[in-house]
């Protein structure tokens, strides 16, 4: 028996570009009291990058594989194929890497690899939506002496920023963000300058604030004005927005908001509803608020945009947007009120109206 532990020294979540460092042990889990027959021999280990893709049959139509494509022997159990067993197609790897070849362990004894490669930088970002799932892995095969492959596979959260595809690593070291303090082989400058100016671009896109004013009508009028303070964010942050109803000329009775992703496949791809399809665009919600608002003026809502989302993108067959969905309840009656006077002659008991007619309309930000 053979014991393989693969450890990422920074964690499971890179952005496109940046270099994924892994250190592979490999042990003999025996006491090393066990008798020298106990060692085990390894024929070799290799490793690679790879992202496999799965589409919803029912959502997607997918045109028919290549069969021009070689025979890899999918079947053989002395090829090492990462996206063996799994579900979809792998459309993107990295070149294999070996560990090492003919390896032999005594019991109890263990030895540690390093393996690195950098992300492919025209990869699509992880994702599992409805339609479409883009899921990366780390895959590690290892094959004893007449023994088949065994496959250890590590999963990875891959973060794409536009933008970054075009962009070179500086051959000038002064004009590459550094620390004095540390010392960095040339992969670590690499990285950590890829960080730095990935960091500067969201901070430069999500930092400029710039009030923007939209109106809220309906079929019989104003209902009052939405405000937002920018329209670029990053994971984690609050979407925050302002309603001022002070200004409608049409009650609003209650109203909701929420954050969520529109999944879009595209026209090319989708498949008809008369052949037993689905609709091509699902919706998923993140954060929701609602608020009974007669007779308020002014209100706010902040809705979290969740750390584990997927930021939008776009590719040859799915497209992600972020929106916000509102929800109005409005009166049909104009200018009404639910409130007694404030001066009376003399004490009486008022109640509100049991019923109140009202109309609903939905609302998209994008």
């Amino acid at each position: 028996m053979i014991e393989v532990v693969a450890e990422l020294s920074r964690g499971p979540v890179f952005l496109a570009g940046e270099a994924l460092e892994c250190v592979v042990t490999v042990t003999n889990p025996l006491p090393p009291t066990a008798t020298s027959a106990s060692s085990e021999a390894l024929a070799w280990a290799s490793a690679q990058i790879h992202c496999q893709f799965h589409a919803s049959e029912s959502r997607v139509a997918l045109p028919p594989p290549d069969s021009s494509q070689p025979d890899v022997q999918p079947d053989s159990q002395t090829v090492f194929l990462p996206h063996r067993g799994e579900r979809g197609q792998c459309i993107l790897s990295t070149p294999p890497k070996i560990l090492f070849c003919d390896l032999r362990l005594d019991p109890g004894e263990s030895k540690s690899y390093s393996y690195s490669e950098v992300l492919p930088i025209e990869g699509p970002p992880s994702f599992r939506g409805q339609s479409v799932k883009y899921v990366y892995k780390l895959t590690i095969g290892c094959q004893r002496v007449n023994s088949p492959i065994t496959l250890l596979r590590v999963p990875l959260r891959v973060l794409v920023l536009t933008g970054l595809q075009d962009v070179r690593f500086p051959q000038d070291e002064a004009v590459a963000p550094s620390s004095p303090f540390l010392e960095e082989d040339e992969g670590g400058k690499k990285d950590s300058w890829l960080a730095e100016l990935a960091g500067e671009r969201l901070m430069a896109a999500t930092s400029c604030r710039s009030l923007h004013l939209y109106n809220i009508s309906d079929g019989q009028g104003k209902v009052g004005t939405f405000g937002i303070f920018k329209s670029v964010y990053r994971l984690g942050e609050d979407v925050v927005g302002t309603l001022n109803l002070g200004e409608g000329t049409v009650a609003c009775l209650q109203f909701s908001v929420s954050l969520q992703t529109e999944e879009r496949v595209q026209p090319e791809y989708q498949r008809r509803r008369g052949t037993g399809g689905v609709p091509s665009v699902s919706h998923v919600t993140h954060a929701r608020h609602q608020e009974s608002c007669l007779h308020t003026t002014r209100t706010s809502f902040s809705l979290p945009i969740p750390l584990s989302s997927t930021p939008g993108f776009c590719t040859a067959i799915v497209s992600l947007k972020w929106r916000l969905h509102f929800e109005f309840v409005t009166s049909r009656e104009p200018g009404l009120v639910l409130l007694p006077p404030v001066e009376q002659p003399e004490p009486t008991t008022w109640t509100g109206p049991e019923q109140v007619p009202v109309d609903t309309f939905r609302l998209f930000a994008s």
